[in-house]
């Protein structure tokens, strides 16, 4: 298998809620990323609402000239559910943008994902952070896109851990469990398998689920570590609200909007208040587990993670399962694997380039 490039041309397809936020700040500040284009899709909020959302966190980052196309509204067969309880009514939390500048592309994600494949193959990896919608469409529309893309990275699926949708679902794929399959049958097909390994391609899409992604929990300090990384002025009286609900094991009491000097961290501050408050009324801490940026941290370096080749199949008829990834540790299928599952997480070097990467963004941007 050919080692990452130095510097990874990523399509980054999103639901943008608070952690689809920080993981655009973490790829539009990391030196290793080239962000060829971002993709819309509905989950966290309706995909029109992610389009502005998207729009507005790149123009906060200062890189309003990355096309952003809106996909496919609805999931494939379902009905769109979206949380607002976990992002908000706009999905990003308690912050607040100024409306997007630039307007949506004029193509349709699905065209996008598959054009820019054709015009770089074996070259763009592409990381979905929502349902797979948009990546059902485009592979539907070309069944060649698994082998022109150097790799799909997923956020999605629990496939040793509980779920956090129902028992044993995870969000993204409760959300369009068939457009899952889909794009799980198509790239998991043998003759693709065999093609990508002969063209020193990785074999197979690289899947984070629940498993990893709620071993990285934000805590308050870590935010206090991007703002310092920024040389933003911290906020002494809520981080200190923060620390005592952290220790109480309940929300946080209510408190002004963030007063960051730096308008990345204010976004920050005030979209992660929310998360954290959601969290501790939900999962007993006061922090928020950051599923989406871990996603894109190991599509730039896969040394990140520890993964399984694993054969895995997405439920769709279940009465209490429907959208479960059911995967077989014991090989009790005897089927070839479908998925790399990552297993473990490098999360102190996570932890520390997050904080790297968006602070040194925010510092770059500067006081607003």
């Amino acid at each position: 298998m050919t080692d990452p490039p130095a510097v990874t041309p990523l399509l980054l397809d999103v639901d943008t809620g608070i952690d689809d936020s920080l993981a655009l700040l973490y790829a539009a500040g990391s030196p290793d990323a080239e962000i060829v284009a971002v993709t819309c899709v509905g989950g966290n909020v309706d995909a029109r609402q992610v389009a502005e959302n998207t729009r507005a966190v790149l123009e906060l980052a200062g890189r309003d000239d990355i096309e952003v196309a809106l996909g496919r509204e609805t999931p494939l067969v379902r009905p769109l559910v979206t949380t607002p309880e976990t992002h908000g009514p706009k999905g990003i939390g308690y912050a607040v943008l100024p409306p997007p500048r630039r307007p949506l592309s004029e193509r349709h994600a699905a065209d996008l994902i598959v054009a820019e494949a054709r015009r770089r193959p074996g070259q763009v990896t592409l990381v979905t952070l929502g349902p797979a919608t948009n990546l059902a469409v485009a592979v539907l529309r070309e069944p060649e896109l698994p082998l022109l893309l150097r790799r799909w990275v997923l956020m999605g699926g629990s496939y040793r851990s509980p779920g956090n949708t129902a028992p044993t679902t995870e969000w993204n794929v409760s959300v369009d469990p068939d457009a899952m399959k889909v794009a799980l049958t198509a790239f998991s097909a043998p003759d693709v398998v065999a093609r990508r390994e002969a063209a020193g391609l990785p074999a197979l899409p690289l899947a984070l689920g629940l498993d990893v992604t709620e071993r990285a929990k934000l805590l308050p300090e870590r935010v206090a570590a991007i703002a310092r990384r920024a040389g933003s002025r911290p906020d002494p009286a809520r981080r200190g609200a923060e620390a005592g609900a952290a220790r109480a094991g309940s929300a946080a009491p209510a408190s002004a909007p963030s007063a960051a000097t730096h308008p990345v961290i204010r976004f920050v501050e005030d979209a992660l208040r929310f998360y954290m408050e959601f969290h501790s009324r939900y999962d007993g801490f006061y922090g928020a587990f950051v599923h989406d940026p871990l996603a894109v941290a190991a599509a730039l370096d896969p040394a990140l993670v520890r993964s399984e080749e694993l054969a895995v199949d997405v439920e769709l008829g279940g009465t209490l399962t429907t959208g479960e990834t059911v995967t077989d540790w014991r090989r009790a299928w005897g089927r070839p694997p479908t998925l790399a599952v990552a297993v473990e997480v490098d999360v102190a070097t996570f932890f520390d380039r997050l904080v790297e990467r968006i602070g040194t963004l925010a510092a770059r941007i500067g006081p607003g």
